[in-house]
């Protein structure tokens, strides 16, 4: 009986191997490689104009004829790069015969809003505001008690607003100096991150203490003395540089001052609408 032979190494595998690393090789994700589109680019261009600040809030971009020779591009590639720029919030189209495209430069209040809308999407209580201000007000009273120049940067815009509330005569007014004191213990802090993301919720957790007390009744004076108080101890502090004492005077001061808002507030929650218009409309 003939002997089987091994097959030949060389052989061609059988076809349901190939099929195998065919399979294979097709369930690999295709990726589709580009060029940034061209509006894109001109856009990324204009905004870099805008926050370089070669182009300062107000001014008008080139018309859409100058734009279509400078970049050497299409009406098409200009009018989407303005719907870019336009949803990113850095200009506004007007249309007729005064048309043009607006430039708006980003700013504080702006971050504010947009914090304001994403939490109300996401129903967040306004104490989760507040919790994070207990956390970092206080680092930011720290830090302004840190600064070498504090006499001449930070206490005497606080002391002009303990004046302020010393001379209010309504519990709306009392109250709108003392948010500008915390703003103002926020800006005096020195770092500019800080400045911008902690102010970001300060102004968020203040349109909602203006929208309380503005319908408030009359000042009562067991809240106006213990606020007062507190603020002009956290100023002294900040003067002496004792950064221990003001972080702690912060927070005490803070956790009494939350506790009555919120016990006036009735649905508790963030109210973008409130922030766009600064708690005063």
């Amino acid at each position: 009986m003939p002997r089987q032979t091994k097959r030949d190494a060389r052989e061609p595998r059988s076809t349901s191997s190939a099929k195998t690393d065919s399979s294979q090789a097709s369930a690999r994700p295709r990726r589709q490689l580009r060029q940034p589109r061209l509006a894109e680019m001109v856009a990324a261009s204009l905004r870099d104009e805008i926050l370089s600040g070669r182009l300062t809030e107000g001014d008008t971009l080139p018309r859409q004829e100058d734009l279509l020779a400078e970049f050497n591009v299409s009406p098409p590639a200009v009018r989407e790069a303005f719907r870019i720029l336009e949803t990113e919030g850095l200009i506004s189209v007007r249309r007729g015969n005064v048309g043009g495209a607006v430039v708006h430069v980003p700013t504080a209040d702006g971050v504010s809003y947009m914090v304001s809308l994403v939490l109300q999407v996401q129903q967040t209580p306004l104490d989760d505001v507040g919790e994070s201000l207990r956390q970092l007000e206080p680092l930011c009273a720290s830090l302004c008690a840190s600064r070498p120049d504090r006499a001449k940067k930070v206490t005497p815009g606080l002391e002009r607003t303990l004046q302020a509330q010393r001379e209010a005569v309504d519990l709306a007014g009392f109250n709108d100096a003392s948010r500008q004191f915390h703003e103002g213990v926020v800006a005096g802090c020195g770092n500019e991150t800080m400045i911008l993301v902690v102010g970001a919720l300060e102004r968020v957790w203040s349109a909602h203490e203006r929208s309380i007390y503005k319908v408030a009744s009359e000042l009562d004076d067991g809240l106006r003395r213990p606020a007062l108080r507190a603020h002009e101890r956290i100023v002294a502090a900040i003067a002496a540089g004792n950064a221990d004492a003001v972080t702690a005077l912060a927070r005490k001061h803070l956790d009494a001052e939350q506790a009555f808002t919120m016990s006036s507030r009735h649905d508790g929650r963030v109210v973008a609408e409130l922030v766009r218009g600064g708690g005063r409309h």
